[in-house]
Formats: C-alpha cells, sequence, structure tokens
C-alpha cells in the first residue's frame, strides 16, 4: 500500500517543501561553485533508474576540470578542492537532486543512483537495487555510506527493496540528516570519494 499510492506522493511534497526552504541556499551555493570552481555549476551525469531506466542526475560541481599533458582528467583527489569536499562533507552538492525527485527520477529514500557502467557488472542480487527509485539518501547511506565495502552496501540496498516501508523511510530521513551533522563516512579508506566497482 504505501510502496505503491503513498511513497510517490510524499515524495513530491517533501520535495517540493524542501526546495522552497532551501532555495537560498541554493543560491548562495551556486553562486560560490561559481566563484570557486567555474562554469557550469550544475554537474549533469546519466545514470540507471528505476527498472535500470536512464536519466540525468543534477548535482552541484564539486570538482575542477584540471587535465594532464594528454588532456586526461586528474585524479579526484586532486580535482576535488577543499571548498568541494565542504559540499561533499554537508551534502549541500546533491540539493539539486530535489529536482529529479520532483521529476520522478528519483525518491527521497532509495538506493543510490551508481554509474551507467556498472550495470553489466551486478549479479543478480545486485541488480535488485533498480526495483525502486534510486533515492537521495538510503538504507545503506545511514549504514556506513562510502566506508563500507561495495558488497555490504549491494546487501542493505536489497534489504530496502525487500523492506520499504513508511516508518523506515522516515528513519532512514532521519538518521541522514544526523550523519550530515556528523560527517560521518563520506571517504572509503582509500579514496577521497568510492573506489570504482569492478564487479565480482
Amino acid at each position: 500500500m504505501y510502496r505503491k499510492y503513498v511513497k510517490r506522493p510524499m515524495d513530491i511534497i517533501l520535495a517540493f517543501i524542501a526546495i522552497i526552504l532551501l532555495s537560498p541556499v541554493f543560491l548562495i551555493v551556486a553562486i560560490l561553485v561559481r566563484i570557486k570552481l567555474g562554469s557550469p555549476v550544475i554537474f549533469k551525469q546519466k545514470r540507471p533508474g528505476l527498472n535500470e531506466k536512464i536519466f540525468t542526475l543534477y548535482k552541484f560541481r564539486t570538482m575542477t576540470d584540471k587535465r594532464d599533458k594528454d588532456g586526461e582528467l586528474l585524479p579526484d583527489s586532486v580535482r576535488l578542492t577543499r571548498f568541494g569536499k565542504m559540499l561533499r562533507s554537508t551534502s549541500l552538492d546533491e540539493l539539486p537532486e530535489l529536482v529529479n525527485i520532483l521529476k520522478g527520477d528519483m525518491s527521497i529514500v532509495g538506493p543510490r543512483p551508481l554509474l551507467i557502467d556498472y550495470l553489466p557488472l551486478y549479479n543478480e542480487h545486485q541488480k535488485r537495487r533498480h526495483e525502486v527509485r534510486p533515492g537521495l539518501s538510503g538504507h545503506a547511506q545511514v549504514n556506513g555510506r562510502n566506508a563500507i565495502s561495495w558488497e555490504e552496501k549491494f546487501d542493505l540496498d536489497a534489504w530496502y527493496v525487500d523492506n520499504v516501508s513508511f516508518l523506515k523511510d522516515w528513519k532512514i530521513i532521519f538518521l541522514t540528516i544526523k550523519k550530515v551533522f556528523i560527517k560521518e563516512g563520506i571517504s572509503s579508506e582509500t579514496a577521497e570519494t568510492m573506489e570504482a566497482f569492478k564487479g565480482n
């Protein structure tokens, strides 16, 4: 009942309210990104969503476009500035995803949308994460975020798919707010963000 009739209307209402309340923050962050990192302010990338349908994800950019002598982008650790790290640690870079939620690409709560390149690498268990809309935050994000392994993350995503409920979604929302303030699990042990998934 909740998954079919309540979750989507709740997403629209919450995203709409959040955009209105946070509009001054949107403006300030957009101006700072333009000044410190340049244009474009919004980072766009194709990601797989519900039933692996591809959509365009919106985020505030957090990295520069610095390249080596061959024109290849430098590693994340070099392109991720101090300002970019601040945006990520506070999750302010994720705010434009509220637009994705209004469009129906995403949900407030669900497995995080990952790269299209990973689609051929998933096993059947891991593919189950696409049985629901991807989320602004999810069960894996409040249970380790980038500090846990890919296998643990996919297990948590699959658990969420089987246990979607009103109470669990609100628990994840409140835990997400807590995690943002304590800035936990932002980076893995060996990378600034998260190592690439290379399959099993």
